[in-house]
């Protein structure tokens, strides 16, 4: 296909070769685990420029919100500024619930252990070696996935295979 999906499979490789307590690796898996489950191209999890970020046009800390519903089930609510698929000025929902085994709120747990950040700070970003918070720049995240699935032989993923590939993953659970 044009843009092969993402799947299941794909998102355990990553996983197991990403270092999890590395603050870059961790924003990677978390912007993976939320592309894939919340159905999101990863233009919007992700910034083009260091520059180009904005709170009011990229997620920030300050609009993901997580916490429990009435069941006391958890999830995650993420409120994307921007978004292809919305009418501009139009706040995007995405909603994130807890997974068996691969599990974006754990994704999301673990970002904010290794890379805690301000309320206005880009919600996927990472801490550089002084310390300072940058957001993850697309093309640098695509360009670990990409080389951690080519060395697995999984070929190449692009911006639109998470979503792709959580469609097809939630279209396969009935």
């Amino acid at each position: 296909p044009l843009r092969p999906p993402i799947t299941l499979p794909m998102m355990c490789t990553l996983q197991s070769v990403l270092s999890l307590n590395n603050s870059f690796d961790a924003c990677i898996w978390a912007m993976a685990m939320a592309a894939f489950f919340g159905l999101m191209h990863f233009g919007e999890v992700s910034v083009p420029s260091r520059t180009a970020y904005h709170a009011d046009r990229y997620l920030s800390q300050n609009a993901c919100l997580v916490t429990t519903d009435a069941d006391g089930c958890p999830y995650a609510w993420l409120c994307l500024p921007h978004a292809k698929t919305s009418m501009i000025g139009d706040v995007q929902d995405v909603f994130l619930v807890e997974q068996v085994g691969l599990c974006p709120l754990c994704a999301l747990h673990n970002l904010a252990l290794f890379s805690p950040a301000a309320g206005t700070d880009p919600l996927f970003s990472w801490r550089d070696r002084t310390g300072t918070i940058q957001p993850m720049l697309k093309t640098a995240a695509l360009s670990r996935i990409n080389t951690i699935l080519s060395e697995a032989g999984w070929g190449t993923a692009f911006g639109h295979s998470f979503r792709i590939g959580g469609v097809s993953f939630y279209l396969a659970q009935g």
